[in-house]
Protein backbone atom coordinates (compact mmCIF):
# COMPACT_ATOMS: atom_id res chain seq x y z
CA UNK A 1 0.00 0.00 0.00
CA UNK A 2 1.28 3.52 -0.75
CA UNK A 3 2.31 5.64 2.21
CA UNK A 4 -0.52 5.77 4.76
CA UNK A 5 -1.25 9.06 6.49
CA UNK A 6 -4.26 9.49 8.73
CA UNK A 7 -5.34 12.44 10.81
CA UNK A 8 -7.25 13.10 13.99
CA UNK A 9 -8.88 16.52 13.78
CA UNK A 10 -10.87 17.47 16.90
CA UNK A 11 -12.47 20.83 17.62
CA UNK A 12 -11.13 22.36 20.88
CA UNK A 13 -14.46 23.15 22.50
CA UNK A 14 -14.29 20.84 25.55
CA UNK A 15 -12.75 17.70 26.97
CA UNK A 16 -11.91 14.70 24.79
CA UNK A 17 -15.23 12.97 24.06
CA UNK A 18 -15.24 9.16 24.15
CA UNK A 19 -16.45 9.12 20.54
CA UNK A 20 -13.57 11.36 19.49
CA UNK A 21 -11.15 9.24 21.50
CA UNK A 22 -12.30 6.13 19.66
CA UNK A 23 -11.88 7.92 16.32
CA UNK A 24 -8.34 8.88 17.34
CA UNK A 25 -7.66 5.29 18.38
CA UNK A 26 -8.92 3.87 15.06
CA UNK A 27 -6.77 6.34 13.12
CA UNK A 28 -3.75 5.55 15.30
CA UNK A 29 -4.18 1.77 15.08
CA UNK A 30 -4.73 1.84 11.31
CA UNK A 31 -1.62 3.98 10.73
CA UNK A 32 0.56 1.99 13.10
CA UNK A 33 -0.45 -1.36 11.66
CA UNK A 34 0.45 -0.26 8.13
CA UNK A 35 3.62 1.59 9.07
CA UNK A 36 2.02 4.96 8.36
CA UNK A 37 1.79 8.28 10.14
CA UNK A 38 -0.85 10.07 12.20
CA UNK A 39 -1.27 13.85 12.07
CA UNK A 40 -2.93 15.77 14.92
CA UNK A 41 -4.84 18.76 13.57
CA UNK A 42 -6.77 21.13 15.81
CA UNK A 43 -9.83 22.40 13.93
CA UNK A 44 -10.26 25.68 15.80
CA UNK A 45 -12.00 27.78 13.15
CA UNK A 46 -15.05 28.19 15.46
CA UNK A 47 -13.53 31.22 17.14
CA UNK A 48 -16.34 31.73 19.64
CA UNK A 49 -16.19 28.22 21.14
CA UNK A 50 -12.55 27.21 20.63
CA UNK A 51 -10.14 27.75 23.53
CA UNK A 52 -6.52 26.90 24.23
CA UNK A 53 -7.61 25.31 27.53
CA UNK A 54 -9.85 22.89 25.64
CA UNK A 55 -7.04 22.22 23.17
CA UNK A 56 -4.74 21.28 26.04
CA UNK A 57 -7.45 19.08 27.54
CA UNK A 58 -7.70 17.19 24.23
CA UNK A 59 -3.95 16.69 24.12
CA UNK A 60 -3.84 15.59 27.76
CA UNK A 61 -6.57 13.03 27.07
CA UNK A 62 -4.69 11.58 24.11
CA UNK A 63 -1.46 11.41 26.08
CA UNK A 64 -3.19 9.68 28.98
CA UNK A 65 -4.48 7.06 26.53
CA UNK A 66 -0.94 6.88 25.05
CA UNK A 67 -2.23 7.64 21.57
CA UNK A 68 0.82 9.30 20.03
CA UNK A 69 1.08 11.21 16.76
CA UNK A 70 3.84 11.93 14.26
CA UNK A 71 3.02 15.51 13.25
CA UNK A 72 1.26 18.36 14.99
CA UNK A 73 -0.62 19.71 16.65
CA UNK A 74 -1.37 21.92 13.64
CA UNK A 75 -4.00 24.59 14.24
CA UNK A 76 -6.42 25.09 11.38
CA UNK A 77 -6.86 28.75 12.30
CA UNK A 78 -3.21 29.35 11.44
CA UNK A 79 -3.75 28.12 7.87
CA UNK A 80 -6.18 30.85 6.78
CA UNK A 81 -3.86 32.01 3.97
CA UNK A 82 -3.85 28.52 2.38
CA UNK A 83 -7.64 28.28 2.62
CA UNK A 84 -8.11 31.73 1.09
CA UNK A 85 -5.68 30.96 -1.72
CA UNK A 86 -7.70 27.85 -2.60
CA UNK A 87 -10.90 29.90 -2.79
CA UNK A 88 -9.22 32.39 -5.10
CA UNK A 89 -8.03 29.55 -7.37
CA UNK A 90 -11.57 28.23 -7.58
CA UNK A 91 -12.88 31.70 -8.44
CA UNK A 92 -10.22 32.17 -11.10
CA UNK A 93 -11.03 28.81 -12.71
CA UNK A 94 -14.78 29.44 -12.72
CA UNK A 95 -15.41 26.53 -10.34
CA UNK A 96 -16.69 29.00 -7.74
CA UNK A 97 -18.60 32.28 -7.91
CA UNK A 98 -19.55 35.22 -5.72
CA UNK A 99 -23.06 35.45 -4.30
CA UNK A 100 -24.67 38.62 -2.93
CA UNK A 101 -27.90 37.01 -1.69
CA UNK A 102 -28.43 38.10 1.91
CA UNK A 103 -29.46 35.72 4.69
CA UNK A 104 -32.90 37.32 4.86
CA UNK A 105 -33.44 36.96 1.10
CA UNK A 106 -32.36 33.33 1.19
CA UNK A 107 -34.71 32.59 4.08
CA UNK A 108 -37.70 34.06 2.24
CA UNK A 109 -36.97 31.93 -0.83
CA UNK A 110 -36.33 28.86 1.29
CA UNK A 111 -39.66 29.16 3.09
CA UNK A 112 -41.50 29.65 -0.22
CA UNK A 113 -39.85 26.52 -1.67
CA UNK A 114 -40.72 24.44 1.40
CA UNK A 115 -44.29 25.74 1.35
CA UNK A 116 -44.58 24.51 -2.25
CA UNK A 117 -43.63 21.03 -1.07
CA UNK A 118 -40.12 20.99 -2.53
CA UNK A 119 -36.78 20.51 -0.79
CA UNK A 120 -34.52 23.54 -0.65
CA UNK A 121 -31.07 23.91 -2.14
CA UNK A 122 -29.58 27.20 -3.30
CA UNK A 123 -31.51 28.28 -6.40
CA UNK A 124 -28.48 29.59 -8.31
CA UNK A 125 -29.64 33.20 -8.57
CA UNK A 126 -26.06 34.53 -8.62
CA UNK A 127 -24.56 31.57 -10.48
CA UNK A 128 -24.22 33.26 -13.87
CA UNK A 129 -23.93 36.91 -12.83
CA UNK A 130 -20.11 36.91 -13.02
CA UNK A 131 -19.83 39.14 -9.97
CA UNK A 132 -16.36 40.52 -9.25
CA UNK A 133 -14.56 41.41 -6.02
CA UNK A 134 -16.24 44.82 -6.08
CA UNK A 135 -19.71 43.27 -5.75
CA UNK A 136 -20.02 44.43 -2.15
CA UNK A 137 -20.72 42.07 0.76
CA UNK A 138 -20.77 38.55 -0.67
CA UNK A 139 -20.17 34.90 -0.02
CA UNK A 140 -18.40 32.46 -2.35
CA UNK A 141 -20.19 29.32 -3.55
CA UNK A 142 -18.85 26.20 -5.26
CA UNK A 143 -20.36 25.60 -8.69
CA UNK A 144 -21.81 22.09 -8.97
CA UNK A 145 -23.28 20.33 -11.98
CA UNK A 146 -26.64 18.94 -10.78
CA UNK A 147 -26.32 15.66 -12.73
CA UNK A 148 -22.89 14.77 -11.28
CA UNK A 149 -22.82 11.79 -8.93
CA UNK A 150 -20.62 12.48 -5.92
CA UNK A 151 -19.95 8.94 -4.77
CA UNK A 152 -17.22 6.92 -3.08
CA UNK A 153 -16.59 3.39 -1.83
CA UNK A 154 -16.58 3.78 1.93
CA UNK A 155 -14.24 1.40 3.76
CA UNK A 156 -16.96 0.73 6.33
CA UNK A 157 -20.31 1.50 4.69
CA UNK A 158 -19.47 0.48 1.13
CA UNK A 159 -20.84 2.41 -1.89
CA UNK A 160 -22.05 5.81 -0.69
CA UNK A 161 -22.84 9.26 -2.06
CA UNK A 162 -25.51 11.46 -3.61
CA UNK A 163 -26.30 13.58 -6.65
CA UNK A 164 -24.84 17.08 -6.77
CA UNK A 165 -28.32 18.41 -7.41
CA UNK A 166 -29.34 17.26 -3.93
CA UNK A 167 -26.64 19.46 -2.42
CA UNK A 168 -26.68 22.60 -4.50
CA UNK A 169 -24.04 25.30 -4.76
CA UNK A 170 -22.97 25.51 -1.13
CA UNK A 171 -20.96 28.32 0.45
CA UNK A 172 -17.20 27.84 0.86
CA UNK A 173 -16.32 31.34 2.15
CA UNK A 174 -18.44 33.58 4.35
CA UNK A 175 -19.06 37.25 3.76
CA UNK A 176 -16.52 38.07 6.49
CA UNK A 177 -13.84 36.26 4.47
CA UNK A 178 -13.71 33.19 6.69
CA UNK A 179 -13.58 29.81 4.90
CA UNK A 180 -16.21 27.27 5.86
CA UNK A 181 -15.44 23.92 7.43
CA UNK A 182 -15.69 21.79 4.29
CA UNK A 183 -13.28 23.97 2.32
CA UNK A 184 -10.74 24.16 5.16
CA UNK A 185 -10.84 20.41 5.74
CA UNK A 186 -10.24 19.56 2.09
CA UNK A 187 -7.37 22.03 1.71
CA UNK A 188 -5.73 20.81 4.92
CA UNK A 189 -6.08 17.13 4.00
CA UNK A 190 -4.54 17.83 0.60
CA UNK A 191 -1.65 19.87 1.96
CA UNK A 192 -0.93 17.28 4.66
CA UNK A 193 -1.00 14.36 2.22
CA UNK A 194 -3.78 12.51 4.08
CA UNK A 195 -4.39 9.15 2.43
CA UNK A 196 -7.25 7.91 4.64
CA UNK A 197 -9.94 9.91 6.42
CA UNK A 198 -11.32 7.85 9.30
CA UNK A 199 -14.05 9.72 11.16
CA UNK A 200 -17.50 9.40 12.70
CA UNK A 201 -20.57 8.52 10.65
CA UNK A 202 -22.01 11.93 11.53
CA UNK A 203 -19.68 13.27 8.80
CA UNK A 204 -21.24 11.15 6.05
CA UNK A 205 -23.33 14.14 4.97
CA UNK A 206 -20.21 16.25 4.41
CA UNK A 207 -18.31 13.82 2.25
CA UNK A 208 -20.16 14.26 -1.04
CA UNK A 209 -19.60 18.01 -1.03
CA UNK A 210 -15.97 17.50 -0.04
CA UNK A 211 -15.56 15.19 -3.03
CA UNK A 212 -16.87 17.99 -5.23
CA UNK A 213 -14.23 20.27 -3.74
CA UNK A 214 -11.46 17.75 -4.49
CA UNK A 215 -12.63 17.56 -8.09
CA UNK A 216 -12.83 21.34 -8.40
CA UNK A 217 -9.27 21.63 -7.09
CA UNK A 218 -8.10 18.97 -9.56
CA UNK A 219 -7.00 16.61 -6.79
CA UNK A 220 -7.56 12.94 -5.99
CA UNK A 221 -9.53 12.44 -2.76
CA UNK A 222 -8.33 10.23 0.10
CA UNK A 223 -10.08 6.97 0.99
CA UNK A 224 -12.95 7.47 3.42
CA UNK A 225 -14.04 5.31 6.34
CA UNK A 226 -16.97 6.42 8.48
CA UNK A 227 -17.25 4.59 11.79
CA UNK A 228 -20.59 4.09 13.58
CA UNK A 229 -21.57 6.48 16.34
CA UNK A 230 -21.41 5.44 19.98
CA UNK A 231 -24.78 5.24 21.73
CA UNK A 232 -25.79 4.72 25.33
CA UNK A 233 -28.09 2.22 26.99
CA UNK A 234 -31.12 1.34 24.88
CA UNK A 235 -29.53 2.82 21.77
CA UNK A 236 -30.03 6.40 22.98
CA UNK A 237 -27.63 9.12 21.92
CA UNK A 238 -24.97 9.76 24.54
CA UNK A 239 -26.05 12.65 26.77
CA UNK A 240 -23.73 14.83 28.83
CA UNK A 241 -26.43 14.96 31.52
CA UNK A 242 -27.03 11.21 31.66
CA UNK A 243 -23.78 9.57 30.55
CA UNK A 244 -20.08 10.05 31.26
CA UNK A 245 -18.94 11.28 27.85
CA UNK A 246 -15.46 12.70 28.41
CA UNK A 247 -12.28 10.69 28.75
CA UNK A 248 -11.36 13.00 31.64
CA UNK A 249 -14.42 11.88 33.64
CA UNK A 250 -13.39 8.22 33.29
CA UNK A 251 -9.85 9.09 34.32
CA UNK A 252 -11.11 10.91 37.41
CA UNK A 253 -13.27 7.91 38.34
CA UNK A 254 -10.17 5.74 38.42
CA UNK A 255 -10.29 3.84 35.16
CA UNK A 256 -6.96 2.78 33.71
CA UNK A 257 -5.81 3.90 30.25
CA UNK A 258 -5.21 0.25 29.31
CA UNK A 259 -8.83 -0.67 30.00
CA UNK A 260 -10.14 2.49 28.30
CA UNK A 261 -8.13 1.72 25.16
CA UNK A 262 -9.35 -1.90 25.19
CA UNK A 263 -12.96 -0.82 25.77
CA UNK A 264 -12.92 1.86 23.07
CA UNK A 265 -11.48 -0.39 20.37
CA UNK A 266 -14.21 -2.98 21.04
CA UNK A 267 -17.05 -0.45 20.60
CA UNK A 268 -18.05 -1.21 17.02
CA UNK A 269 -15.09 -3.49 16.20
CA UNK A 270 -14.48 -7.14 16.97
CA UNK A 271 -11.98 -9.92 16.44
CA UNK A 272 -13.71 -13.25 16.97
CA UNK A 273 -14.62 -13.79 20.63
CA UNK A 274 -11.55 -12.03 22.01
CA UNK A 275 -12.36 -9.38 24.62
CA UNK A 276 -8.98 -8.42 26.10
CA UNK A 277 -6.52 -6.71 23.76
CA UNK A 278 -3.13 -5.38 24.69
CA UNK A 279 -1.89 -2.19 23.06
CA UNK A 280 0.37 -4.24 20.79
CA UNK A 281 -2.47 -6.58 19.80
CA UNK A 282 -4.62 -3.61 18.81
CA UNK A 283 -1.86 -2.46 16.46
CA UNK A 284 -1.35 -5.94 15.02
CA UNK A 285 -5.02 -6.87 14.59
CA UNK A 286 -7.05 -3.71 13.91
CA UNK A 287 -8.78 -3.83 10.53
CA UNK A 288 -11.31 -1.36 9.14
CA UNK A 289 -13.07 -4.24 7.41
CA UNK A 290 -14.15 -5.56 10.82
CA UNK A 291 -15.75 -2.27 11.93
CA UNK A 292 -19.51 -2.67 12.24
CA UNK A 293 -21.97 -0.43 10.40
CA UNK A 294 -24.57 -0.30 13.15
CA UNK A 295 -24.36 2.19 16.00
CA UNK A 296 -22.22 0.79 18.80
CA UNK A 297 -23.37 0.71 22.41
CA UNK A 298 -21.04 1.83 25.18
CA UNK A 299 -21.41 -0.92 27.79
CA UNK A 300 -20.20 0.47 31.11
CA UNK A 301 -20.36 -2.99 32.66
CA UNK A 302 -17.83 -4.22 30.10
CA UNK A 303 -15.50 -1.34 30.96
CA UNK A 304 -15.75 -2.15 34.66
CA UNK A 305 -14.98 -5.79 33.93
CA UNK A 306 -11.95 -4.81 31.86
CA UNK A 307 -10.74 -2.36 34.49
CA UNK A 308 -11.00 -5.04 37.17
CA UNK A 309 -8.97 -7.33 34.94
CA UNK A 310 -6.20 -4.76 34.45
CA UNK A 311 -6.21 -3.77 38.14
CA UNK A 312 -5.46 -7.38 39.04
CA UNK A 313 -2.63 -7.68 36.52
CA UNK A 314 -0.68 -4.49 37.36
CA UNK A 315 2.50 -4.97 39.33
CA UNK A 316 2.19 -3.83 42.93
CA UNK A 317 4.60 -0.87 42.57
CA UNK A 318 2.80 0.33 39.44
CA UNK A 319 -0.60 -0.07 41.10
CA UNK A 320 0.54 1.98 44.11
CA UNK A 321 1.93 4.69 41.84
CA UNK A 322 -1.39 5.09 40.03
CA UNK A 323 -3.42 4.78 43.21
CA UNK A 324 -1.45 7.43 45.11
CA UNK A 325 -3.59 10.50 44.17
CA UNK A 326 -6.81 8.63 44.96
CA UNK A 327 -5.52 7.55 48.37
CA UNK A 328 -4.46 11.13 49.11
CA UNK A 329 -7.91 12.39 48.14
CA UNK A 330 -9.68 9.91 50.43
CA UNK A 331 -7.24 10.50 53.29
CA UNK A 332 -7.08 14.26 52.88
CA UNK A 333 -3.28 14.08 53.06
CA UNK A 334 -0.30 12.36 51.51
CA UNK A 335 -0.29 8.69 52.49
CA UNK A 336 3.12 7.24 53.38
CA UNK A 337 3.89 3.67 52.34
CA UNK A 338 3.56 0.94 54.94
CA UNK A 339 3.53 -2.88 54.94
CA UNK A 340 -0.07 -2.84 56.21
CA UNK A 341 -1.25 -0.58 53.39
CA UNK A 342 0.61 -2.64 50.80
CA UNK A 343 -1.05 -5.82 52.05
CA UNK A 344 -4.49 -4.18 52.19
CA UNK A 345 -4.27 -2.86 48.62
CA UNK A 346 -3.37 -6.31 47.33
CA UNK A 347 -6.42 -7.68 49.13
CA UNK A 348 -8.75 -4.94 47.90
CA UNK A 349 -7.69 -5.03 44.25
CA UNK A 350 -9.41 -8.42 43.93
CA UNK A 351 -12.79 -6.86 44.65
CA UNK A 352 -12.45 -3.33 43.21
CA UNK A 353 -13.46 -2.11 39.76
CA UNK A 354 -11.72 1.28 39.73
CA UNK A 355 -8.86 3.05 41.46
CA UNK A 356 -11.35 5.35 43.17
CA UNK A 357 -13.38 2.43 44.45
CA UNK A 358 -10.20 0.76 45.67
CA UNK A 359 -9.15 3.88 47.56
CA UNK A 360 -12.62 4.27 49.07
CA UNK A 361 -12.52 0.68 50.32
CA UNK A 362 -9.26 1.54 52.09
CA UNK A 363 -10.88 4.50 53.90
CA UNK A 364 -11.07 2.62 57.21
CA UNK A 365 -7.29 2.16 57.14
CA UNK A 366 -6.49 5.73 56.09
CA UNK A 367 -8.46 7.45 58.89
CA UNK A 368 -8.13 7.05 62.64
CA UNK A 369 -11.83 7.67 63.19
CA UNK A 370 -14.50 5.93 61.14
CA UNK A 371 -18.22 6.38 60.69
CA UNK A 372 -20.60 3.43 60.66
CA UNK A 373 -22.75 2.75 57.67
CA UNK A 374 -26.22 3.27 59.10
CA UNK A 375 -27.80 0.11 57.69
CA UNK A 376 -24.80 -2.03 58.61
CA UNK A 377 -24.81 -0.72 62.20
CA UNK A 378 -28.56 -1.30 62.60
CA UNK A 379 -28.22 -4.86 61.32
CA UNK A 380 -25.08 -6.04 63.12
CA UNK A 381 -24.24 -3.76 66.06
CA UNK A 382 -27.13 -5.00 68.18
CA UNK A 383 -27.44 -6.08 71.79
CA UNK A 384 -27.18 -9.80 70.96
CA UNK A 385 -23.66 -9.16 69.64
CA UNK A 386 -22.53 -7.46 72.85
CA UNK A 387 -21.30 -10.56 74.68
CA UNK A 388 -19.40 -11.84 71.65
CA UNK A 389 -17.73 -8.47 71.06
CA UNK A 390 -16.81 -8.00 74.72
CA UNK A 391 -15.17 -11.42 75.05
CA UNK A 392 -13.37 -11.02 71.72
CA UNK A 393 -12.11 -7.58 72.75
CA UNK A 394 -10.60 -8.90 75.98
CA UNK A 395 -8.86 -11.81 74.28
CA UNK A 396 -7.52 -9.67 71.39
CA UNK A 397 -6.18 -7.07 73.82
CA UNK A 398 -4.01 -9.76 75.44
CA UNK A 399 -2.97 -11.50 72.22
CA UNK A 400 0.82 -11.73 72.01
CA UNK A 401 1.10 -12.73 68.33
CA UNK A 402 -0.96 -10.57 65.94
CA UNK A 403 -1.20 -12.91 62.96
CA UNK A 404 -4.02 -14.30 60.87
CA UNK A 405 -3.62 -17.79 62.35
CA UNK A 406 -3.59 -16.47 65.92
CA UNK A 407 -6.64 -14.29 65.21
CA UNK A 408 -8.53 -17.27 63.80
CA UNK A 409 -7.77 -19.28 66.95
CA UNK A 410 -9.17 -16.49 69.16
CA UNK A 411 -12.35 -16.29 67.08
CA UNK A 412 -12.87 -20.03 67.44
CA UNK A 413 -12.35 -19.82 71.20
CA UNK A 414 -14.96 -17.06 71.53
CA UNK A 415 -17.46 -18.91 69.37
CA UNK A 416 -16.98 -22.09 71.42
CA UNK A 417 -17.52 -20.13 74.64
CA UNK A 418 -20.86 -18.86 73.29
CA UNK A 419 -22.26 -22.13 71.97
CA UNK A 420 -20.69 -22.04 68.48
CA UNK A 421 -22.88 -19.47 66.73
CA UNK A 422 -22.35 -19.09 63.01
CA UNK A 423 -19.20 -17.30 61.95
CA UNK A 424 -21.27 -14.43 60.59
CA UNK A 425 -22.75 -13.74 64.05
CA UNK A 426 -19.27 -12.77 65.21
CA UNK A 427 -17.42 -11.74 62.08
CA UNK A 428 -20.01 -9.27 60.78
CA UNK A 429 -20.27 -7.17 63.98
CA UNK A 430 -16.48 -7.11 64.11
CA UNK A 431 -16.27 -6.12 60.44
CA UNK A 432 -18.62 -3.18 61.00
CA UNK A 433 -16.72 -2.24 64.14
CA UNK A 434 -13.32 -2.02 62.44
CA UNK A 435 -14.26 -0.83 58.92
CA UNK A 436 -17.63 0.89 59.36
CA UNK A 437 -19.16 -1.31 56.64
CA UNK A 438 -20.38 -4.86 56.21
CA UNK A 439 -17.99 -5.64 53.32
CA UNK A 440 -14.23 -6.12 53.48
CA UNK A 441 -11.60 -8.74 52.72
CA UNK A 442 -11.44 -11.75 55.04
CA UNK A 443 -11.93 -10.74 58.67
CA UNK A 444 -8.60 -12.18 59.83
CA UNK A 445 -6.72 -10.48 56.99
CA UNK A 446 -8.49 -7.18 57.68
CA UNK A 447 -7.68 -7.29 61.40
CA UNK A 448 -4.07 -8.23 60.63
CA UNK A 449 -3.44 -5.23 58.35
CA UNK A 450 -5.24 -2.79 60.67
CA UNK A 451 -3.00 -3.68 63.58
CA UNK A 452 -3.70 -4.67 67.18
CA UNK A 453 -3.97 -1.24 68.79
CA UNK A 454 -6.38 0.20 66.21
CA UNK A 455 -8.47 -2.97 65.95
CA UNK A 456 -8.90 -3.39 69.72
CA UNK A 457 -9.72 0.30 70.10
CA UNK A 458 -12.40 0.18 67.41
CA UNK A 459 -14.02 -2.91 68.89
CA UNK A 460 -14.14 -1.07 72.21
CA UNK A 461 -15.88 1.86 70.49
CA UNK A 462 -18.41 -0.54 68.94
CA UNK A 463 -19.15 -2.03 72.35
CA UNK A 464 -19.81 1.47 73.67
CA UNK A 465 -22.04 2.14 70.64
CA UNK A 466 -24.11 -1.01 71.30
CA UNK A 467 -24.50 -0.15 74.96
CA UNK A 468 -25.25 3.54 74.62
CA UNK A 469 -26.30 4.05 70.99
Amino acid sequence: MPSVRTRFAPSPTGYLHVGSARTALFNWAFARRLGGQLVLRIEDTDRERSTREAEQALIDGLRWLEIDWDEGPVRQSERWAQHDAAVERLLASGRAYRCVCSSDELEVRRQATLAAGRSWVYDGRCRDRALGPDAGPHTVRLRLEPDDHLGWDDLVFGPSGQQAGEIGDMIIRRSDGQPLYNLAVVVDDLDMGISHVIRGADHLGNTSFQLALYRALGADPPRFAHVPLIVGEGGKKLSKRRDPVSVQSYREEGYLPESMLNWLVRIGWSRGDQEVFSRQEIVELFDLGAVHRASAQADLGKLQWLNHHYLKTLSHPELMRRLEPFLAEVAGREVPPSPGLDRLIDLLRERSRTLRELAERARFFLHEEIAYDEKAAQKFLKSEALGLLADLHDRLAKLEEWSESALEAVFEEVRAQHGNPSMGKLAQPVRVAITGTSASPGIYETLAVLGQQRAVGRIAEAIHFVRHG
